[in-house]
Order: structure tokens, then sequence, then C-alpha cells
């Protein structure tokens, strides 16, 4: 029976007993399955008190206890892909003392990280990395001479990236020998199928099975060509019938379907997989997100990454009323945009709710375009769309973006294709820490054709959306920060700006702060501190990095003593071109 806070703590606690892996590996098998009980609540509780990703960590209990019970990690190597189900795994692995400080400052990270611990052999965050890392740990060690095991666990929505399918390719092909544990918690490729399929995926996975199969190949190879080939095809149908074809053409050994939540099928087939000496290998393991506590099991979607919340109802804590979030106000911006232009669509990589595109798909469910975690495809499908004379907005986190750069260059810029590119998560992100944050994209984005802006405010965004909507030559692109508002009054519909034009919001004579984006509203209070100390301050919002509105800078730069730039960017960003265009300005003056 799935354990609940209200049946925990019955029995002489075991957690307690486990510090690293190596005191998991003393336990009897007999006892995991109480372990894994305790490690579910402890998880439950801390993320009760933090936040954080919770479905994804409760549905890999059991595997995760396996892995650290028939793998010697920190030798034998285990990557999780993504993070978001790598909470147990830091219990686990002596940081059960810190988890209450997840994703807080100077606190554990919400995903893995190398400078954490050395049972985090490869940081993650962005989707699908894990077996190309593991493919490269495997081919390291061959190299350096070792026999530790390489293990990735990657879940079934990170195989949707095509990265994935490159490295499976390249593995099958090498020949490599490393283990990958597809958890299957939402695709559902295939069910387990009880005792019978525990029992198939055990022999399979064998190693007199496994001998047997490899002698049989060396005798076919002696058979006439057309009796060896009938052979092959009949074995290999067999096992593809439990749904493992599509692995085995990419040149791994497939094992599964089996129950991820029941050790006595886990244990066994890992400990083959684990003695197996050739190959890659792909056990598929299907398991249930939120397994175990009541409420997330009912609504995974809503469970997935939740706030604090109380153990006992599962209600999460609601925060303070106050403006709309900036994602709400650029999804119902689009929605009133596509109102009136039916070629409006919008295309999301499996982000509909992060990006606001849930909102769009229920007014224009057939306008919106889920390509699942493929940022590159997401960006030249629109670009595509685009050719064909639709207006695609790219709805894609600023950060994710980046995993599409090739794409965004050669199949929209260079081409001057207007994609719209609404990049979410601009700038500092919070909790989420440096994998999330949109740091880079004013560096990336303003070296290429096309345009970017930022704006100040909520109404501002609004304003940006029918900006982007109108313009039709070019790519363009619109960067906003995640959380909320600033709390002022928004337009019925937006209008589209003047393009490369900013605006002065406050007048001054000593001092002028030129603010990109959302930090608007803290240059003007900058400009309170500096005027109470004498300061007469100008403040202008540049709403454009590009293209740069050359003249208000010209003019603020010459009637002040002082000007200063604010954005949250990087080297390359705002202020650098700023630096270039005055510099430009005084080479021409020069000449």
């Amino acid at each position: 029976m799935p354990m609940t806070p209200a049946t925990a703590g019955s029995r002489t606690p075991l957690l307690d007993r486990v510090s690293t892996p190596a005191d998991l590996r003393r336990l009897p098998e007999s006892d995991l399955r109480q372990l894994a009980d305790e490690l579910r609540l402890e998880t439950i509780e801390a993320v009760s008190v933090t936040g954080g990703h919770l479905g994804a960590g409760l549905g890999v209990v059991e595997l995760t206890v396996a892995l650290h019970h028939v793998f010697d990690t920190p030798d034998d190597i285990l990557i999780w892909d993504v993070g978001h189900q790598a909470y147990p795994h830091k219990i686990l692995t002596g940081r059960r003392d810190r988890i209450r400080s997840l994703r807080k400052p100077g606190g554990l990270s919400g995903f893995t990280r190398r400078a954490e611990s050395d049972y985090d052999p490869f940081g993650a965050a962005h989707s699908s990395t894990s077996i190309s890392a593991a493919l490269g740990f495997a081919v390291g060690r061959d190299r350096l001479a070792k026999t530790n095991n390489v293990v990735a666990v990657i879940g079934d929505g990170a195989m949707s990236a095509g990265m994935a399918y490159e490295a499976m390719n390249n593995a099958g092909a090498m020949d490599a020998r490393l283990v990958v544990i597809l958890n299957d918690n939402d695709m559902s490729i295939a069910p387990p199928t009880g005792a019978l399929s525990a029992h198939l995926a055990r022999l399979v996975s064998g190693k007199t099975y496994r001998g047997a199969r490899e002698a049989l190949k060396r005798l076919g190879k002696r058979l006439p060509r057309g009796l060896f080939d009938k052979a092959r095809k009949t074995e290999e149908y067999g096992r593809a019938f439990w749904s493992g074809g599509l692995f085995e053409e990419l040149g791994f050994y497939y094992v599964g379907p089996i129950d991820g939540h029941n050790l006595d099928h886990l244990l066994p087939v890992l400990k083959n997989v684990r003695d197996a000496e050739q190959g890659p290998i792909l056990v598929h393991v299907v398991t249930q997100k939120g397994k175990g506590y009541g409420p997330a099991e009912a609504s995974a979607d809503k469970y997935h990454g939740v706030v604090a919340f109380d153990v006992a109802t599962g209600a999460q804590a609601k925060g303070k009323a106050g403006p709309p979030a900036y994602t709400k106000v650029f999804a119902e911006s689009l929605i009133r945009e596509a109102a009136a232009d039916e070629k409006i669509v919008a295309i999301t990589a499996a982000m509909p709710g992060g990006t606001g595109l849930d909102l769009f798909e229920k007014t224009f469910p057939d306008r919106v375009y889920d390509v699942g975690i493929a940022e590159q495809h997401a960006v030249t499908f629109a670009a595509g769309l685009a050719a064909q004379g639709l207006k695609p907005f790219c709805a894609i986190y600023s950060t994710f973006l980046q995993r599409a750069y090739d794409q965004v260059v050669h199949d929209v810029a260079i081409q001057r294709l207007p994609v719209r590119f609404a990049m979410d998560r601009a700038g500092l992100v919070g909790p989420d820490g440096p994998t999330h944050a949109g740091s880079f994209d004013l560096a990336y984005l303003t070296c290429l054709p096309g345009m970017v802006m930022a704006p100040a405010d909520e109404a501002e965004l609004t304003h940006m959306v029918a900006t982007a909507a109108a313009h039709d030559d070019g790519p363009i692109a619109f960067r906003y920060p995640r959380g909320n508002g600033t709390g002022v009054a928004l337009p019925a519909r937006g209008v589209a700006l003047p393009i490369g034009k900013g605006r002065v919001v406050r007048e001054g004579a000593s001092v002028a702060i030129l603010s990109l984006g959302t930090r608007l509203a803290d240059a003007l209070k900058a400009a309170d501190e500096l005027g109470a100390r004498g300061l007469s301050t100008t403040v202008a919002d540049a709403r454009f990095a590009k293209p740069i509105d050359v003249e208000l800078i010209l003019r603020l730069a010459h009637s002040h003593e002082v000007l200063v730039t604010v954005e949250e960017g990087s080297t390359g960003g705002f202020g650098s071109l700023v630096l270039h265009t005055l510099a430009e300005a005084g080479r021409s003056t020069m000449a």
C-alpha cells in the first residue's frame, strides 16, 4: 500500500541509518520496501516546505533505491536527465540534512550539480542530455581502462528530443557498454504486464539468455544466409513484440517493460544488466508520477512543480493577490491579436502552461502546436510556417531558445523570415537557478538580422505583442521576465510601437539612466534617491535593443554628466551596444 503521512512512523526508521548509498547497500533486500516508503515521505515533507518538482521524484523512489542498492555509486556513474526527479537521490547521497534548503540562496540546487556532490557526475536542467553524457563517460572509462558501470535515467518526455536519438544511434553504432533506464511515466509506450512481463524481463536480461543469444549468432553465421536471417528476425520479433523494436534498431538491447514500483521486479533486472559485459542496454521501466501521495497521483500536472503545500490536504499555498503575471499578459494579448488576424499561430516546445499558450489553446485549439521537447524543430517549423505566409509566435523560455541557436541563425535570420520569438523567463529567474536564467539572449540575438524588444512593464508587453503581430519584415523577438507585472493599467488592446524608438519617462539634467526591460521601476527608484542627494536624473526606457535608438542615446550622452545603462543580461548585451553606438558617433565626429 502506498505510504501516506497518516501511516508513516509505525516501524523503526531505516532512513536515519542511511547517510550514503554505501549504507543502503548494507541493508538486506527485505528492508528496501520500508526504506522506499520512508524516502517517499521525506521527499513529500521536504518539498512541502521548499516547493519544487514533486511528482517526478515520487515516481522514481523505488527506482532510486534499487539503483543505489545494485550499483556501486559514485564509482558507478549515475546520470539523471533534467534533474526534476533527483530529490530522492539527493536525500540518499549525503544531503538529507540540507534537503529543506532546496532552491534557496546558498542551498541545494533543484537539479543535479557537479559542484554539489560526487554523486552528481553531470549537471542537468535542460532535458535530453543524459544519454550523450553517459556515452562520453563510457568511452572515457574504456580509454582509461576502467571497469565501472555507466547508467543514464531519462524520462519519456525527454525522449521527444532528437538529441536523445542521436546519442542512442551513436552508442548503438559503437556497441558501447552502458545502461539507459527509460522512465516511462506519461507516454505509456507499453504497459507492464504483471508477473509475465517481469519474468520475461529477468529472462532476457540474464546472462544465460544473452550468452545463448551470442552463441547462436556465432553459430548462425555458419548457416546458409537465408536460414540465419530467418532465425535472427524470429528472435528479434519475439522481443520487439514487447515494444523494444525502435531501440533494437538503434543498436540497444531492449529489456522490459517492467513495473518501476515493484522492487522484486527491479532488483534482479538491474543486477543482470549491471553484470552484462557488452553492448548498450535499455531498460524500460513504467512508473506513475506522484506515486504514493494521493493529491499528486490524482493531478500529476498540478503537482509536477509546486509551491509550499500542506501535506495532509495537498493544498498549495496561495500567493498574494497582485498584478497579473507577464506570461498571462502575453497570452491574453496574443489572443486579442489572433482574434483580429487569422494568420496568427502559436508554437510551444512542451511548455503550454509555462508559456501561457494553454490559455491561447482554449480559444484557438487548432492554431497552437506543441512540438514536444524539440526547440530546434520548433524554430525551423516556425520558419516554414512564416515562409507559407502565416504569422508564427514561437513561445520558448529564453534559456531553452539557446538550444535552437543554429536554427534561429540559419533558418530564420539569414532568410529574413518573420518568426516572432516570445522569450519568457528572460533575465533572472530566482529558485530555478543559473541553468534557467535567461541571461544571454540579448548578446546572442542582437548580433543577428532582426529586432529585439524588452518591455518595461505589462502594458508595454501588450504593445510589443501588437508590434510583433504587425511586423512582417524579418524576425522579431521580445523578452520578458518570470513573475508578476508592476500593476500598471493595461490597455484594451496593444498598439504597434515606432520601430527602434525609446521614450523618456522622467526628465533631469545631471545623470541619465537608460533602462532596457523591467528594471525601469528600479531605475525610477534610483532616480528618486539621486534626486534626494541633489542630482537631477533623467530616466529613459530604451524599449528596443535592436534597432537601437541612436538619437536618444546621443542626446542623453551630450546633455548629461553621467550615462548609466541598466539591463538583466550579460557582457555583449545592451550596455555593449550603447558603448558601440557612442564609439561610432565619436569616430564620425572626429572624421
